[in-house]
């Protein structure tokens, strides 16, 4: 199941996602960084295939080759987990 970065809908269809291809929900570029396999925020570039260059804006079109429409994307876009490892911090360390 694809699903858009930006506004979180399941995408219909299973054919390839080209460059110039946007959410019809929302209007995203799908043939983005936020939407790829080798997307992760803790490594390099923000990217596990080690040959790429850098892309700065993740959430627009761009030419990478390596480019996989996840399927499914849990637990890489934050959903609150960074506000949470915060206070379980401040309360840990509060005075």
């Amino acid at each position: 199941m694809k699903i858009c970065h930006a506004c979180k809908k399941e995408l219909s269809g299973d054919s390839k996602v080209g460059r110039k291809d946007e959410c019809p929900f929302c209007g995203a570029d799908l043939r983005c960084c936020l939407n790829c396999v080798f997307y992760d925020r803790s490594v390099s570039k923000q990217c596990r295939e080690t040959v790429t260059e850098l892309v700065r804006e993740k959430e627009k079109a761009n030419f990478c080759e390596y480019f996989v429409f996840t399927e499914n994307r849990t637990g890489v876009v934050d959903t609150g987990g960074n506000a949470l490892a915060r206070k379980a911090l401040d309360d840990l360390f509060k005075k």
